[in-house]
């Protein structure tokens, strides 16, 4: 369980104050009030300087205590603004996204990553793997008890209550951890996760970042709410407040009105699952499948009023089960209008959770007659997904292709007949890193068994007499790429980026969609071409 410091922050009252229109220029700073109320992150001028308040307070002189609440500030941080209003927090507020032209790419950052795995936004950075994406979700966000988004410190019980407002806003990171070389100061209204995903929009003027709302373990609460029009309007409005508008509780000395603004681009909506099949503590309504529809469109409805006021586009997504058990539980015709596009979770087909296996691929291509599967599971394959949607009615250029960075293996595997231990039983799960049955790329690759390739299901395995592990590697990523090239999709995403090596290979393979056929035809065969001199120059 991770420790958390607690928090040493006042707690913020007083009247709250509307969000200027204008919020997506620089800071508004007027000229200090003794009567005037202030929040964290608020600006304010006295004596010809420019201060931030660090928490709530009201009638302290800025400058006229050390430890006081005001840290002066550069003037460049704000504009001369109403007196009868604070100012706004967070300097730098990115602009609008520009429009992707061609396929998107796009992949989750986690949340937690930055704990057991250390793998923070500057490592996205540093590997150049930025400048491969058109857009990131952030993973995740909660929907709590109350129907409502919001923020909170709290290990996660298993009961879907969980969340970490310490790594999304309130930690700290140091110069050499930061996308900007920059460290976070204690004081500061937008640190953590958040504010490195800012610097990081700063620098990449086409990058969409969404937050990803529920996940596996975090959607427990949207059959619920998303049942009544009320349920579905509150719960909207409180995302958009707190994510859109970027309205964070103050909490270590961060947070505060529009301390987030400009953060995010929208939304990524990931219910496990409209109907059933998530978590046995998740809200099931009899009538998912319509909610479901009902939900997205009161998104898209109150997003549309926002862009209507601040004259900025937002985004909203989706990330479904590509299981046909799954989109059948919905209504993928009337909901893909209110998308920007569908995340197809396209990878868990199989994997440990059946201890006994019979092992299998997680995120093959196609069907393989071969396989000892029956009912939906024969469907379980990216081809048979694509062409359910597409059959249900959503347009091809919305579909994103999903690509894991990890793989599912069993252990206790039988050799089989062919010895490659390919649908055989198993003993159980094998070890991972972090649980068990899931492994990362980089380390998957680094191990020495021997690897096999399908050249019906078109995926990769490995067996050395014992563990049997499914993922994707470049050349299984690239056949894809072919798939989505040639089936006019819209492009590819992946699950998740700490699972990727440290030169971030999978991410730029899978960049590689956004090339026509024949560039990408001349590029592959060129690195195979110095591949083979190479290998065979290590010969002599």
């Amino acid at each position: 369980m991770l420790n958390f410091p607690l928090s040493r922050a006042l707690l913020a009252v007083g009247a709250a104050f509307a969000l200027a229109q204008a919020a997506w220029a620089a800071p508004s700073c007027s000229p200090w009030s003794s009567g005037q109320v202030y929040n964290a992150g608020d600006y304010a001028t006295f004596n010809g300087q420019t201060w931030r308040a660090s928490w709530w307070t009201q009638g302290e002189q800025p400058g006229s205590n050390q430890w006081g609440a005001w840290q002066q500030r550069p003037a460049s941080e704000c504009t001369p603004g109403d007196p009868s209003q604070p100012g706004q927090p967070s300097s730098g507020v990115p602009p609008e996204p520009t429009p992707t032209v061609g396929r998107n790419v796009g992949s989750y950052f986690t949340q937690w990553g930055i704990y057991d795995r250390n793998y923070k936004v500057f490592n996205l950075v540093k590997a150049g793997g930025d400048k491969q994406l058109t857009f990131l979700n952030y993973a995740f966000g909660n929907v709590y008890a109350d129907g409502k988004c919001g923020m909170v410190t709290r290990a996660e019980s298993g009961n879907g209550d969980g969340g970490d407002a310490w790594a999304d806003y309130q930690r700290s990171f140091a110069a050499n951890e930061s996308v900007d070389g920059k460290a976070d100061s204690w004081n500061d209204p937008l640190r953590g996760n958040f504010n490195q995903l800012r610097k990081l929009k700063l620098a990449n003027p086409s990058l969409k970042v969404l937050i990803s709302l529920g996940g596996w373990t975090w959607s427990k609460n949207f059959g619920q709410f998303a049942a009544t029009d009320a349920g579905r309007k509150a719960m909207v409005s409180s995302c958009i407040d707190l994510y859109i508008k970027g309205n964070l509780p103050v909490g270590e000395s961060a947070g505060g009105q529009a301390s987030a603004l400009g953060v995010f681009d929208g939304f990524d909506i990931d219910w496990e699952y409209p109907g059933g099949g998530g978590l046995p503590t998740n809200t099931v309504d009899p009538n998912d499948k319509h909610n479901y529809t009902l939900l997205l469109a009161e998104f898209r409805n109150q997003l549309n009023a926002l862009t209507t006021a601040n004259k900025r586009r937002y985004y909203l997504t989706v990330a479904i089960g590509s299981g046909v058990d799954k989109i059948r539980n919905t209504e993928p015709a009337a909901y893909s209008g209110y998308l920007d596009w569908i995340n197809v979770m396209t990878y868990d087909f199989h994997g440990g959770w059946d201890a006994k296996g019979p092992t299998n691929f997680q995120s093959n291509l196609y069907r393989d007659p071969a396989a000892p599967v029956t009912g939906d599971q024969v469907y379980y394959t990216v081809d048979d997904a694509v062409k359910t949607l597409v059959g249900a009615g959503v347009p091809r250029a919305k579909i994103n292709v999903g690509l894991p960075f990890y793989g599912r293996g069993w252990t206790g595997v039988a050799a089989g007949a062919k010895g490659d231990g390919l649908y055989q039983v198993a003993t159980g799960p094998a070890k991972g890193t972090y649980e068990q049955g899931i492994e990362d790329y980089r380390v998957l690759v680094n191990r020495s068994a021997k690897q096999f390739n399908s050249p019906v299901a078109k995926q990769l395995w490995t067996y050395d007499g014992n563990e049997f592990w499914s993922y994707d590697d470049p050349a299984t990523i690239r056949g894809k790429l072919d798939y989505v090239r040639q089936q006019q999709l819209g492009g590819v995403f992946s699950w998740s980026l700490d699972g990727d090596d440290a030169q971030a290979t999978l991410l730029k393979t899978s960049a590689e969609v956004r090339q026509d056929a024949a560039t990408a035809a001349k590029r592959r065969a060129a690195a195979a071409a110095a591949a083979a001199a190479k290998a065979k120059a290590a010969k002599k």
